[in-house]
């Protein structure tokens, strides 16, 4: 007899093998990541909600490099405190506030150059459209990761009915169902264990061995945020100095609207 842990890594298995059916897609979306940090430019990551773990799991981690402008508003993402002050309620709130969008991208200078990864397992919430939408009317080649099953089950939240795969050059599918989670437990409304992350986090890092792999292979190897156990303290302390000097001048860059 099946238990429900079983259940849900049989089906975490199956999310693994919808990134790997993506195989090419991912490869296309690698050429563009590459191709805006080779010129010098960064990679804009934007998620909101839970969507913030699969920005963090792009950069800065261990086993990640330089390139990536991680754009995570704590309004959106603060989950912890979940009521009270920051609460929850507050955050689901403001992710389906038009305007919002325009007002974080104000702070950074854009380029056709550039690529972005925009993150929402729904694809429907007000924000990460707006920002995909932003960032199409930039010129900027757009990446959604959504949960493609989820987000055909989902009503968008904006008036003209739009979702995040409207203002997307490609499409990165994190495998997971309609609803999230996928464990029936008898006696429980729904279900429970959701799935998004753990596909959504083998579509990032697949990419980002990929792009690693293409930074490589043009003669500029990533400076690959690395444990002690791997390449001793020194050789880690040197890297990581130089990884996070690399990302604030590029940042320094975009700030400055250049």
């Amino acid at each position: 007899m099946s238990s429900p842990a079983l259940s849900y890594l049989d089906q975490a298995a199956n999310t693994i093998e919808r990134a790997r059916q993506q195989l090419p897609l991912i490869e296309q979306a690698a050429d563009w990541c590459a191709e805006t940090i080779l010129a010098g430019r960064m990679v804009h990551l934007f998620g909101s909600g839970h969507s913030r773990i699969l920005v963090e799991e792009m950069w800065p981690r261990y086993g990640s490099f330089p390139g990536f402008n991680p754009i995570v508003e704590l309004s959106l993402t603060f989950h912890n405190l979940v009521v009270g002050a920051n609460g929850q309620r507050q955050a689901m709130f403001l992710e389906n506030v038009s305007g919002l969008a325009n007002r974080i991208l104000r702070n950074f200078g854009l380029s056709s150059i550039d690529t972005a990864i925009v993150i929402s397992s729904s694809g429907t919430n007000v924000v990460p459209v707006e920002i995909a939408e932003q960032f199409q009317a930039a010129g900027i080649r757009v990446i959604a990761l959504v949960s493609s099953d989820h987000a055909a089950a989902s009503i968008s939240k904006r008036d003209d009915g739009k979702r995040l795969a409207d203002f997307a050059d490609l499409v990165l599918d994190t495998g997971a169902p309609a609803g999230d989670a996928c464990v029936t437990i008898p006696g429980v409304v729904g279900k429970v264990a959701p799935l998004s992350t753990i596909g959504g986090c083998a579509v990032i890092n697949a990419l980002k061995a990929e792009i690693a792999q293409r930074l490589s292979d043009a003669g500029q190897p990533p400076l690959a945020l690395a444990a002690t156990n791997q390449v001793g303290a020194e050789k880690a302390a040197e890297i990581f100095e130089a990884a996070y000097d690399e990302h604030g001048r590029r940042l320094a860059r975009l700030l400055a609207r250049e």
